[in-house]
């Protein structure tokens, strides 16, 4: 009987199946991005390998080891922006999921952490404290050198310690948003609490970039290198610090923003094509020391009494 014929579901149009391809498609396009993020770290890691082998006494070949080293350097910075854009559209195609988050965290972990942390080591104060007595005198390491080195060690572990505190505290925080007075939930999503682990990481990767010679080739290599260990040092701690840094994540968010803040993107886009060493260096730097200096300047800022005090 025609009243007891099955239902049949409606057969979904050409056009709505494409609708959902794309979508799917959509989800892919920042895990892509993130994926690059973890090859760049990956071929960081393995030209730093590559450049500390060219160190060795008996060997040494300085011009392809600076070549190694600037290429790891570029490469982090490369990760950077791959970085960048991985978030950002991510918010923009609506595209945000869970396990996104968590795989853009163990990307960030390697080419920001294990990768810069390793970069500054060889080529930097364990060129110089391991190989550096070797190459220059032909000698075995002395004991003030050897403790030195174990230094070198010790601040780079930490450097990635801190480096993964900060994301993990980074991902509870924005699991876990503020609640204001009034009693609604809201992610601050103009600061970030700590220095964030990609400018860390950019720094580090901007100074070998600016000069990627190995610092064991330099008169004042172990001078260097103990400035470098205390560079290490103070971007770990400013990682796990509150201090609060910018996010510019509101940067072009609407379309005045998007048309004042294109010319500002291209100039700066130019100038880091022609004059990268330079000009990366000076931003980066500039990002690592607002944070300090914000919070240094607003404890010299006299504070209002409130009406009817």
């Amino acid at each position: 009987m025609a009243g007891n014929a099955p239902l049949r579901e409606p057969v979904p149009s050409v056009e709505t199946r494409e609708r959902k391809g794309l979508k799917k498609g959509l989800y892919l396009l920042p895990s892509a991005f993130t994926a690059a993020n973890i090859g760049m770290g990956y071929y960081a890691v393995m030209a730093v390998m590559r450049g500390f082998q060219l160190l060795k006494p008996g060997a040494v070949d300085l011009l392809r080891a600076t070549e190694q080293f600037d290429n790891a350097s570029r490469a982090i910075g490369w990760a950077i922006l791959f970085d960048a854009l991985d978030g950002r559209i991510a918010r923009l195609t609506k595209t945000t999921t869970e396990i996104g988050i968590q795989f853009d965290s163990i990307a960030d972990v390697l080419t920001f952490g294990i990768a810069p942390a390793v970069l500054v080591y060889a080529w930097g104060y364990g060129s110089a404290f391991q190989a550096g007595s070797q190459l220059q005198r032909g000698v075995l390491q002395t004991g003030w050198e050897s403790q030195l080195d174990k230094l070198g060690w010790f601040l780079s572990f930490m450097f990635l310690i801190c480096g993964a505190f900060r994301l993990a505290r980074f991902n509870v925080q924005a699991s876990r948003p503020r609640t204001l007075a009034e009693g609604t939930a809201k992610v601050d999503k103009k600061n970030f609490v700590g220095l964030p682990i990609p400018m860390a990481a950019g720094l580090l990767a901007a100074v070998v970039h600016f000069s990627p010679r190995p610092l064991v080739s330099f008169e004042s290599s172990y001078l260097y290198s103990t400035l470098l260990m205390a560079l290490v040092a103070t971007l770990a701690a400013l990682m796990v610090s509150t201090i609060r840094y910018s996010s510019f994540k509101t940067v072009g968010a609407g379309n005045r923003s998007t048309i004042k803040a294109m010319p500002l993107i291209a100039a700066a886009g130019m100038l880091l094509w022609l004059f990268s060493r330079y000009v990366l260096l000076a931003i980066v730097a500039a990002y690592v020391l607002h944070g300090p200096l914000s919070r240094l300047a607003s404890l010299f800022q006299v504070r209002r009494p409130k009406e009817g005090q």
